[in-house]
């Protein structure tokens, strides 16, 4: 079983983006769960959720404790939450950044989730929606395939903006 622990801000789209993936894995033939764990959380509030991926029926429904990847949609939230804690040895990092970062012991994808929603006017509110985008990061580094990816957006979202996003990061995401 792949465990992943997302991180974001409330109205970024780290809930949906936990649900998308489940969606793309389930697409690849793959069992999947995402749910997410806030409180009384309001927009901008730090919020956590969670994907279970698997190649066998899921029958764990616990918060991920020991990811083997973290996905930051928001630097921000590193100030106030430890978002590595817990991440297994070797275990991935995907984080919307533009400056590169190393974490010693894990494989780190720095992607311009927040630049690549801004130049597709993919936002909501005033706030960039980075779920879409990051399942293009995702399946650039293999954890679902593009085709997979791609049809989880066509099914959740009319707007193309969404898939043009996903495509971008996509292309944009170091492997």
């Amino acid at each position: 079983m792949f465990e992943i622990r997302i991180h974001s801000r409330g109205g970024q789209g780290g809930v949906t983006a936990a649900k998308l993936i489940a969606q793309a894995a389930f697409h690849d033939g793959r069992f999947a769960t995402a749910f997410p764990f806030y409180g009384a959380e309001r927009r901008g509030a730090p919020v956590v959720s969670f994907v279970r991926i698997s190649d066998e029926p899921i029958k764990v429904y616990s918060q991920v404790r020991s990811p083997d990847m973290v996905i930051v949609l928001d630097a921000s939230v590193m100030d106030v939450i430890d978002v590595f804690a817990g991440l297994r040895e070797g275990g991935a990092v995907l984080i919307n950044t533009t400056e590169p970062l190393a974490i010693e012991g894990h494989p780190v994808h720095p992607v311009d989730l927040t630049g690549i929603a801004l130049r597709v006017n993919l936002v909501v509110a005033g706030s960039p929606i980075l779920n879409t985008p990051v399942l293009g990061a995702l399946a650039r580094i293999g954890l679902v395939s593009r085709e997979a990816a791609l049809a989880a957006i066509a099914e959740t979202f009319d707007d193309p903006r969404n898939v043009e996003a996903a495509k971008a990061a996509y292309e944009e995401t170091r492997p």
